[in-house]
């Protein structure tokens, strides 16, 4: 009998990435939620500039190239084309939360029906290490070598936080995938932003808190912990967003 399988939306392309890098948990929980849903057929991803750029590569699904940071954008005018079509889109922190911060806060909070899957390892990490909108105070990057000063820097985008206060969001998340326990939580959430889509209710962000341990310089057992005792501290899990929990009263 069989108990742990590849997901059929996950192509046999081997991944790209760097050892000790979360991206391919991600991915899979991503291809794990299509696959339950039963949406391969029917659905498109958009593929981000940065780690992620060749997404195309490893998803079985349809996907788009989109450029840096126009991800949402993209997502919203495929989803305005195809309305019967499940569109999500895979970014970055420099991708989602630098470039394309406006098209992120206006696919918001327009509520389009996307699902935006944005991970979030606090540094660039396809262009080098350098400082992102998500890297944390006093974090060593390769352009902050003596940490990053929030009296020049100014302080880390919460995004989950700030797009949680708009009004048009259904539903807005940030999980981690640093251990069992929080993998269980991420995939949960991560179908539940699907699903939002398939009935409707609108714009789903769930955030997924990564580790980097190749610019971060540590050994990927290290950086997981990293995420626990640093990351997980400063950007708190949890849903701070669920319209319709709310309605309901839950």
């Amino acid at each position: 009998m069989v108990v742990f399988e590849k997901p059929h939306s996950l192509t046999d392309a081997p991944l790209h990435y760097c050892p000790g890098c979360t991206h391919g948990i991600i991915h899979r929980l991503v291809a794990e939620a299509i696959d339950s849903l039963g949406i391969e057929g029917e659905t498109i991803g958009v593929a981000p500039v940065g780690c992620a750029v060749m997404a195309y590569n490893y998803f079985a699904c349809d996907m788009v190239e989109a450029a840096h940071g126009r991800a949402p954008a993209v997502a919203t005018g495929l989803k305005r084309a195809l309305p019967d079509n499940i569109i999500f889109s895979y970014q970055g922190d420099g991708d989602l939360a630098s470039i394309g911060m406006a098209e992120t806060v206006h696919a918001a909070t327009r509520n389009e029906n996307i699902t935006v899957i944005f991970v979030n390892n606090a540094i660039y990490g396809m262009t080098g290490g350098q400082m992102a909108p998500t890297s944390l105070p006093g974090q060593v990057t390769q352009t902050s070598p003596y940490g990053r000063d929030v009296a020049t820097a100014g302080y880390p985008i919460r995004v989950s936080e700030m797009l949680s206060k708009l009004d048009g969001p259904e539903f807005i998340a940030r999980v981690a995938v640093n251990n069992v326990k929080n993998v269980k939580a991420a995939a949960k959430a991560i179908k539940k932003g699907f699903q939002n889509q398939i009935d409707k209710k609108g714009f789903s962000l769930i955030e997924v808190v990564s580790s980097c341990p190749t610019n971060w310089g540590m050994t990927p057992e290290k950086a997981l912990q990293w995420v626990e005792d640093n990351m997980i501290p400063y950007y708190p899990l949890g849903v701070y967003k669920d319209r319709s929990a709310e309605k309901e009263g839950k």
